[in-house]
């Protein structure tokens, strides 16, 4: 992106050479994240090559980087870390004091090649395509959320927002066992999305009283609340929705400033929690899920566009009077010769 607040612009940049560890990665998809929206809008980022949900092959490595050859299948980490700290030997990548983001504080993936450390990168197994590799990051990001919000098998959860943060978060959670997800979001085709994603119930939240709704769909009212939208008044629909004793837990972004009525919360004693980011087991887990069948995200996917139609595409999805509503996850191809294992 050229300036805050400007449209993006495709432009011609020198391909990138591969520092002694590091691994020059031949980009096949990159989804378009909320995050990128919010960002667009809110942070300084002139000059910025955004995107960071990722896959590709491997197309050059540095001299010291053994750990992948050219050809190879990967997905990348949003973050580059240090390696070495605790955190990041504990796999906590955000905790870890020298992270930096792809796409933000470093060139990211909206471009036909991206240079990362080889320790920033995981092998994406067969048969996996580009569509589950591009999914990863988002879906480890929805893991967190889920581990955060402390949901457990047989669970009443409520999800506010079924776009693509709230989609991959119905995902787990139908994946991990909860007994009913009931979704709430304004949009049709995005409610309907929710139940393809295993959400039990949904809510119009436009339809008069949001908490009563989610009550009757829930047969009470919920012990886990996760919002997923990040616009301002989200956290306090979650407060009013949340049952007594239960916990809230945002994975929404929002850069706005937020109001919420304390005393509410206070009054139902409710536990607060937030969710950034995942951790490097996160990832692993979800490719180890996708490989194995138990979790099918490529219903996610909603259009691909490339690098020359990338920037009406972004302008459309920052304008909601412009976008589909049926649009989730939109995957960027920067090679439309890409052959990254397609699905038939």
């Amino acid at each position: 992106m050229e300036a805050m607040g400007e449209p993006l612009a495709a432009v011609d940049l020198p391909d990138p050479s591969p520092e002694p560890t590091e691994v020059i990665v031949a980009v096949d998809a990159c989804g378009i994240c909320g995050s990128d929206l919010h960002a667009a809008v809110h942070l300084p980022l002139d000059g910025t090559v955004l995107g960071h949900e990722f896959c590709g092959t491997v197309a050059a490595t540095g001299r010291d980087a053994t750990t992948f050859t050219p050809g190879s299948p990967v997905v990348g980490l949003s973050l580059v870390t240090c390696g070495v700290c605790e955190a990041c030997r504990a796999g906590r990548i955000r905790k870890c004091a020298q992270a930096s983001m792809v796409g933000f504080e470093r060139p990211g993936a909206f471009a036909e090649f991206i240079a990362l450390p080889e320790s920033s990168l995981l092998a994406l197994p067969a048969p996996l395509d580009y569509r589950h590799g591009a999914l990863v990051e988002p879906l480890a990001v929805a893991r967190r959320a889920v581990q955060r919000s402390a949901a457990a098998p047989g669970s009443t959860v409520v999800v506010l927002g079924a776009g693509p943060v709230g989609l991959a978060v119905t995902l787990w959670l139908a994946h991990l066992g909860a007994e009913q997800i009931v979704v709430s979001d304004p949009i049709a085709a995005r409610r309907e999305a929710a139940t393809l994603a295993g959400a039990t119930a949904t809510v119009d939240p436009t339809q008069g009283d949001t908490a009563g709704a989610v009550a009757e769909a829930c047969g009470g009212a919920p012990q886990h609340v996760i919002e997923c939208v990040g616009v301002p008044g989200l956290l306090d629909e979650a407060i009013a929705v949340a049952g007594v004793d239960a916990i809230v837990s945002v994975a929404g972004v929002c850069m706005e400033p937020e109001t919420v009525t304390p005393i509410l919360a206070m009054v139902k004693e409710l536990d607060l929690r937030f969710s950034f980011f995942y951790t490097r087991d996160d990832m692993v887990a979800t490719i180890d899920e996708m490989a194995a069948g138990r979790l099918d995200p490529v219903g996610l996917v909603t259009g691909e566009v490339d690098l020359d139609g990338l920037p009406a595409k972004f302008a459309s999805l920052l304008a909601p009077a412009a976008a589909s509503p049926a649009d989730a996850k939109v995957l960027v191809r920067p090679r439309q010769d890409s052959n990254l294992r397609p699905s038939a």
